[in-house]
């Protein structure tokens, strides 16, 4: 249950998870991010209501709306593929974690997508058990 949730905690959960986000609507309109600053993926302010097929690299794109009419239809609710992307000053290759998430209502109304992605580089080097904060 989020109702106790005021703005500002549910605005620092957004920007506390490990993931970047970005939101459209049923209308297929950008609405929101997080992690403004550090994206992997960098939105400018100039995305927020544009329609996401002017925001996703045309190579792309056709994926994209194959994921998101599907789920629109209601014939899928999630989508995973990961990348080799160059980050950092050095340029080096990270492997990139990017999934969709269909938005729906409690009757199953489609309300939009989630779009979430992650470097996991970090987390495909871990071995073994840590139990505890060292």
């Amino acid at each position: 249950m989020i109702d106790r949730m005021n703005e500002a905690v549910v605005r620092a959960i957004l920007e506390a998870i490990p993931q970047e986000i970005t939101v459209i609507d049923h209308n297929d309109e950008v609405i929101g991010w997080n992690k403004h600053e550090k994206r992997l993926f960098h939105r400018p302010v100039t995305s927020m209501g544009v329609n996401f097929r002017d925001c996703h690299p045309r190579e792309s794109l056709h994926k994209v709306e194959a994921i998101v009419s599907e789920m629109r239809e209601g014939k899928r609710d999630k989508a995973r593929f990961w990348i080799d992307l160059p980050v950092g000053p050095q340029k080096e290759v990270h492997k990139i974690l990017i999934e969709f998430f269909a938005l729906r209502d409690p009757e199953g109304r489609y309300l939009g997508c989630l779009e979430c992605a992650q470097d996991v580089e970090e987390i495909r080097k871990l071995e073994g058990q840590q139990r505890l904060l060292a």
